[in-house]
Parts: C-alpha cells; sequence; structure tokens
C-alpha cells in the first residue's frame, strides 16, 4: 500500500507506456504502435517470442520514431510470467504511471474526442475496459471492417468442441484492464484481470465480475485477419499441444488444431470466420452486432491510414 500511496502523479506530466507480446505478427504490429502513439501512449516495452516473418524488423525500423524498448524471449509461450515482467519493465525503466498490457491484434479507441492520455489524466489503481470482436467480412481487408460484437453469443463449452456451426468471432470475451504499476500485484493471464493492492476491498466486496467498467476507453479486438494469419496461429497452438508440457488452452483452439491435422481448417474458416453479406443483416437485425466506423478512422499505419 505504501508504494502506491507515495507514487506521486502529476496530471499535466506522467507517463502512459504500452506492453506488447509479440510471435509473428508482421501484418498488423506497425498499425497498432502507429495507432496507439497517435492516441497519446509514451513509450513501447514489446517482447518478441522467435518472430520469423519480419516482426523483429519492423520493431527495430520503428524505433527510429518512438521510444520502443525491444526484449527477446526465446523460451516457450508463457503469457501470464511475461506480462507481469514487461509490466515491471514499464514501472522501473519507462517510468511509467499508467500501463496498458496490450496485444498486437487490440486496438485501445477513447469514446470522446479525447486522447488515451488525455482520458487517464488521474491517479488510480485498476480500471477494467470493455472489449469487443471486431467481425472479418468477405474480400475486404480486416482493417475496413466496422461491425463489432454489441451482444455476444453464449455458447457452451462442449459445443465450442463440437458443433460446426459455431463462430467462436461471436461469443463473448473478457474485458481487458490499465493498471497502475505501482502497487501492483499481479496481472491474470491475458490481462483480463489485476490485482492491486489499491482494489483488493473491490474484489473482496463485489467479486470480479460486478467491478465498473471505465467506459471512456473500449478495445477493439481483431483475433482473425485472413487465413494466412489463422493458418499460422494455429500452427503455432499445434506445436504448444504437443510439447507434451501442460497447456492451458481454450476448447476452440484445440478443435481448430485437429481440424488442421485432418487438412479441414480452411473449410472451417470460409464457413464460420468470413461473414458474408447475408450473414450481416441477420446479425444486425438481431442486434448481435454493431457499426462503429471510429475505430477504422482511427487506425493509423495500414493503407496509408
Amino acid at each position: 500500500m505504501l508504494e502506491y500511496l507515495f507514487h506521486k502523479f502529476n496530471s499535466n506530466n506522467f507517463r502512459l507506456v504500452m506492453t506488447i507480446l509479440v510471435k509473428d505478427e508482421a501484418d498488423i504490429i506497425e498499425a497498432n504502435i502507429r495507432t496507439h502513439a497517435n492516441l497519446g501512449v509514451d513509450a513501447f516495452v514489446i517482447m518478441d517470442n522467435n518472430s520469423t516473418d519480419g516482426t523483429r524488423e519492423i520493431l527495430v525500423k520503428l524505433q527510429r520514431e518512438f521510444e520502443i524498448v525491444i526484449i527477446d524471449e526465446k523460451g516457450e509461450y508463457n503469457q501470464a510470467k511475461w506480462m507481469n515482467y514487461l509490466a515491471r519493465v514499464a514501472k522501473k525503466r519507462l517510468k511509467a504511471d499508467w500501463v496498458i498490457s496490450n496485444d498486437a491484434d487490440e486496438f485501445w479507441i477513447p469514446t470522446n474526442e479525447l486522447s488515451l492520455k488525455e482520458n487517464l489524466s488521474f491517479k488510480g489503481s485498476v480500471l477494467t475496459i470493455h472489449r469487443y470482436n471486431m467481425l472479418l467480412l468477405d474480400k475486404i481487408e480486416f482493417f475496413k471492417s466496422p461491425y463489432y460484437v454489441k451482444n455476444p453469443i453464449f455458447y457452451s463449452k462442449q459445443n465450442q468442441l463440437n458443433s460446426k456451426k459455431i463462430s467462436i468471432t461471436l461469443t463473448k470475451i473478457a474485458p481487458k484492464t490499465i493498471i497502475n504499476p505501482h502497487g501492483l500485484i499481479y496481472l491474470r493471464g491475458g490481462n483480463h484481470k489485476a490485482l492491486h493492492i489499491a482494489n483488493i476491498r473491490d474484489y473482496i466486496r463485489s467479486g470480479y465480475d460486478k467491478i465498473e467498467r471505465f467506459k471512456n476507453i473500449e478495445v477493439f479486438h481483431f483475433p482473425i485477419r485472413s487465413y494466412t494469419q489463422f493458418e499460422k496461429n494455429i500452427k503455432n497452438r499445434k506445436r504448444l499441444l504437443e510439447s507434451g508440457k501442460r497447456i492451458s488452452m481454450g476448447p476452440h483452439y484445440r478443435r481448430w488444431v485437429e481440424l488442421y491435422n485432418r487438412g479441414e481448417l480452411e473449410d472451417e474458416f470460409n464457413r464460420t470466420i468470413i461473414f458474408k453479406e447475408d450473414d450481416i443483416k441477420t446479425l444486425l437485425k438481431y442486434d448481435i452486432i454493431d457499426c462503429n466506423k471510429r475505430v477504422n478512422l482511427k487506425i493509423r499505419g495500414i493503407d496509408g491510414g
């Protein structure tokens, strides 16, 4: 508690740092960094886990323009451990007052006309942020899709494993957090929860699911951007599952690895991940999705943006 209490926060002069864990994200990492720098992020701590598609080279190029610390990690994937480590680096090396623990496929967009930094010009501990999946449209590049999942569908885990009609894009996804690293105890998994010395009472009193969301910022998630990116992701998941170690992985990923092994992954992609015009009309009719062009307008670094 003392670290948090003695942490001096100057609303006119504070540091907003973003951490990102990347592996083969050449199609999106530059847009991610340019977008968030344009929205007020001061510096980045980025861990590269054995990228082979040019991601590492893109990061080096971007270091000429932005304050970026690159950390090379050759070990086997350990998201929770690494994200906590990156938060500590952001605090100690880059003097962060707020930390956004991000993924390469997520864009943190203000709901108002202010920047991210302007929306965070106050001292706090943990902010919980709504996150939405973006749809991948037929024959349209991912960053031009304006549709997001407003009211997700609740599928059982058993159906996620067995059904050929389920679209994982339409399911509920967990929120994300922005944290004050001074007093942070730990980040959980993919930054969906954070325990901080100043928010322990909230957890005890109300539980995580009832913690109020910070409404000035939303996260828009582009989980699948092309078949090439999708297949590469599943190959990486396959290697993890076949490593012989105990791996925590969602049932849909396990199913996709099985489909890849049977040569049926592309059929799954075309059937449940790509959305056609008639699909969009139906989902809009039942208020499952909505249109938000603000996201597309904020993205920088792709297609001249």
